[in-house]
C-alpha cells in the first residue's frame, strides 16, 4: 500500500485517450521537487491490443482500485477523457480529497463522451478508434516538434466503448474540484472546457495546448500544487 507521510495528499494523475502514463514523465519530477508524491496509471481503454474492448467503467475500475491502495488523502488530477473514469471512481472513493480536471471532460450523471460529442464520435460496445489525425497539430500545437513525434509514436488506439459508457456517478457533486483551461487546446473548444468549468469550485488558466504536461511541465506543476495546497 502506497504510504503518505508527509502529511500532504498523494497525486493521482489519470491521463486521457490515446495515451498512458508515460505523458506524465516531465511533470511527475517537477512534483517530486516540490515536496509532493505524485503517482500515474495505466487505463486499459487506450491498448495496442487490437482485440482490447475495455471501456470507461474498467478504467473507473482500474483508478478505483490503485485509490484503495493509497493510505492517506488524495488528489485526482484527470486530463481531458480522463476525467469521465476519474469521476466515476472518485464517486465512492473515501480517500479523494480533492479533483482537478485539467482541460478535461467534467460531465454529469448520465453523459458520456460520445453524449457530448453532438455526434462526431461514434457510440457502441466494440471496436476502437484509431490516434487523431495530426496529433501534433491537434494534441502538441506549443511542445516542440522532435517530442511532439516521440510522443505521437507511442500514442494507442482508444476503444468506442470508452467513448459510450455514461457516468453513475459524478464525484464533483460531493467533493471540491478545480479547473485548469489551456487556453491555446486546438482539440478542446475552449467555450466547451469553460462551460464545464463552471462546475467546478475554482477555476484556472494556462496559456497552453492541449498537453502542458510535455509543454510547460514547471508551470503546471506550480499550478497544480498552488491548487492542492488550497484544497
Amino acid at each position: 500500500m502506497t504510504s503518505t507521510t508527509h502529511g500532504k495528499p498523494t497525486i493521482l494523475l489519470v491521463h486521457g485517450a490515446w495515451h498512458g502514463a508515460w505523458c506524465w514523465d516531465k511533470l511527475v519530477p517537477e512534483l517530486t521537487a516540490q515536496g509532493w508524491h505524485a503517482i500515474t496509471i495505466d487505463l486499459p481503454s487506450a491498448s495496442a491490443d487490437a482485440g482490447s474492448n475495455a471501456g470507461m467503467y474498467d478504467d473507473a475500475r482500474a483508478i478505483r482500485e490503485r485509490l484503495d491502495s493509497i493510505d492517506g488523502p488524495v488528489t485526482v488530477l484527470a486530463h481531458s477523457y480522463g476525467g469521465l473514469p476519474a469521476t466515476e471512481a472518485a464517486a465512492q472513493a473515501p480517500n479523494v480529497s480533492h479533483l482537478v480536471y485539467l482541460s478535461a471532460f467534467q460531465l454529469n450523471q448520465g453523459d458520456s463522451l460520445a453524449s457530448q460529442s453532438a455526434g462526431q464520435l461514434p457510440s457502441g460496445n466494440t471496436g476502437t478508434l484509431p490516434v487523431p489525425d495530426s496529433p501534433a497539430k491537434h494534441l502538441y500545437a506549443d511542445v516542440s516538434a522532435d517530442e511532439a513525434a516521440h510522443a505521437a509514436e507511442r500514442l494507442r488506439p482508444q476503444t468506442i466503448r470508452s467513448f459510450s459508457e455514461p457516468l453513475t456517478d459524478a464525484a464533483w457533486n460531493t467533493i471540491t474540484s478545480s479547473y485548469i483551461i489551456c487556453e491555446q487546446d486546438e482539440i478542446l473548444p475552449v467555450v466547451f472546457q469553460e462551460a464545464m468549468a463552471s462546475r467546478a469550485d475554482r477555476t484556472h488558466r494556462l496559456p497552453s495546448s492541449h498537453s502542458p504536461f510535455l509543454s510547460m511541465p514547471a508551470e503546471l506543476a506550480r499550478l497544480i500544487t498552488a491548487t492542492v495546497a488550497r484544497a
